[in-house]
């Protein structure tokens, strides 16, 4: 009588041997993945983080930096007020864009830390800063500069008497010149490091002259302000 040939198969124990080391295999699998999606999210939230600074950064350089020291004499006949007024959380200075952008001529950047549902933002306001036509209104263009912002702090470096010595002071109000240094001081929600900003005003004594190019005059208020910070 001939032997009987083993049936071909696997064993119970095989199977059993195969299917754990599929699913080890597949752990491994999901868990690289998501080590990668982790990776990939903390990339995308660090190069976030630094185009953030690098936008407030190069708005104050290019901007405050460049400040005029101006009166305005025109918005109220019966009130001169200097265009600089700095507070603890508010600012306000006249500066202008290059001559590239679509919007010319001196501008009024009012710069203020605002409530916006459940988060604080940095918001500019920008309008021209000369005047009007009678019976016209400039456009006032609004830009949030930043978001998520948990503390937001000025500071202003110089004198009211030239020839005593400059100092840090929290305000900057009704002055008849421009502080020499402003320190801006910036804290986000999720606690990512802001190094403090220092700018150097080039220009700090007060001016009443205009140029006729800088300010612009033939701007209408109408004109679209698509410009960017």
């Amino acid at each position: 009588m001939l032997p009987r040939k083993a049936s071909a198969g696997f064993t119970l124990i095989e199977v059993l041997i195969a299917m754990t080391l599929l699913g080890i295999m597949v752990v491994l699998l999901f868990s690289s993945m998501k080590i990668c999606a982790d990776s990939w999210q903390k990339g995308e939230d660090k190069i976030t983080e630094v185009n953030d600074v690098a936008v407030v950064y190069q708005f104050f350089q290019h901007h405050l930096s460049a400040a005029f020291p101006l009166w305005d004499d025109f918005s109220d006949q019966n009130n001169k007020a200097f265009s600089f007024q700095g507070k603890s959380q508010e600012l306000q200075f006249v500066s202008a864009f290059p001559a590239s952008a679509k919007k010319s001529g001196l501008q009024l950047f009012s710069l203020k830390l605002i409530n916006d549902g459940d988060e604080q933002l940095i918001q500019v306001s920008i309008i021209p800063f000369f005047p009007v036509a009678r019976g016209e209104e400039w456009r006032n263009e609004e830009v949030i500069l930043l978001r998520h912002v948990r503390k937001f702090s000025l500071s202003y470096f110089g004198s009211d008497d030239p020839q005593a010595e400059a100092y840090w002071q929290d305000d900057w109000l009704e002055k008849q010149a421009q502080p020499r240094l402003v320190k801006i001081k910036i804290e986000r929600d999720d606690d990512s490091f802001w190094p403090e900003i220092i700018v150097e005003l080039k220009s700090a004594a007060p001016s009443n002259n205009f140029d006729g190019q800088t300010l612009g005059n033939d701007n209408n208020p109408d004109d679209e302000n698509n410009n960017e910070l």
